[in-house]
This record gives structure tokens, sequence and C-alpha cells, in this order.
């Protein structure tokens, strides 16, 4: 009895022990949702809108100062546009989040997960994932940058890859000035 209790507390300290001295892979860093922001800017052949969406969770994954990954959720209600006042911000912020553009309804979040990460420079790395709209989930390339405890990004999303037509070129003909280019740009700015 008392061999097996000894080897029993033998086992507890090596065990804990040789777990205390592994090394860590991919440490975790939670994004702090209220200090980071997410811009999105969208072109029509007249102009131009802006506007933010809010993040509902996020985080970097690091072993060491490397990054080696990444998973995002974005709250697509909290789309706004940052450009227009009164009636027409509104308007364009409903017509957003209808079923002609986002659908946030039927899909109150997006997401990004990282897949592949390749460092291009000092505090750089091309980043690949897989980012999903409207439950349609497509490869997306893009660089990002970490400084201490913040981390950008800024990418194209082609938003016909996505079923998302509204006044697409891609779908209808002879829009004329009423076309919306299918892609718009979102740059991300991170503290974790």
């Amino acid at each position: 009895m008392k061999k097996s209790v000894l080897s029993l507390a033998l086992a507890v300290v090596f065990g804990t022990t040789a777990f205390a001295t592994t090394p860590v892979d991919g440490e975790k860093k939670e994004v702090n949702v209220e200090t980071s922001t997410v811009s999105w800017k969208a072109y029509k052949v007249t102009g131009s809108h802006n506007g933010t969406v809010a993040l509902k969770e996020g985080a970097l994954i690091f072993d060491g100062e490397t990054l080696t990954g990444g998973e995002f959720t974005v709250d697509m209600p909290s789309i706004i546009a940052t450009d227009l006042e009164g009636d027409m911000k509104g308007k364009l912020e409903g017509h957003l989040k209808s079923d002609d553009f986002f659908g946030v309804k039927a899909h109150p979040t997006a997401s990004l997960v990282f897949t592949a990460v390749k460092a291009s420079g000092k505090n750089s790395y091309e980043v690949t994932g897989d980012l999903t709209i409207k439950g349609i989930t497509k490869p997306v390339t893009f660089d990002v940058s970490i400084y201490g405890s913040k981390a950008t990004a800024t990418l194209k999303v082609d938003r016909a890859a996505y079923d998302i037509k509204y006044g697409s070129g891609s779908f209808f003909d002879n829009l004329g000035d009423k076309t919306i280019y299918d892609e718009f740009d979102l740059v991300v700015d991170l503290e974790f």
C-alpha cells in the first residue's frame, strides 16, 4: 500500500513537472471587441459609402511572438453607415441589413477563420482564411501587421461570391449609374 501511494505521489509530481515545462503551442490572445474596429467602404458608379460593423468575438493565436492563427465573429446587425445622417442613414442601414444585402435576420453573424499564415516581413504576415457571409464560405487572402498588442489588416471582399446581387453588374445588365461595385474594402484595427 505504501509503495502504491509513493508511486502515485511520484507520478503526480513528475507528471505535473513535465506538463508545466512543456511549451504552450498556440497561445490564444482574445481581441478586445470594445476597442477594436472593423470599417467598411463600398463603391458605386456615383460615389461610395462607408461605415462600421462590430466584432462579436475574436482571437489571434501566437507561437511565441509569431502569429499562427486567428478566428473572428462579426455581429452583422451592428452594421452602420458613418457617412450619412437622418433618413438617408436609416434607409441605407435598413437596406444593408435586408435580404438584398446581408440578410441579418437569417444570418446574424459572419466569420473569418485563418487557415494559413506565412511571415512576409518583420511584424507582417500573409494570411489566408475562410470568410463566411450569409452562410457561404470562400477563401480570402490579405496582409496582417502586428505591433505590440495591436494588429491591422486591409482586405477586399467580392460580395458577388456571397450571392449578394443587389445592384451588381455581375448579375444584372444595363444598371447604368445605379451600379454598385462588387468589391468592398474592410479595414480592421484590433487590440488584444
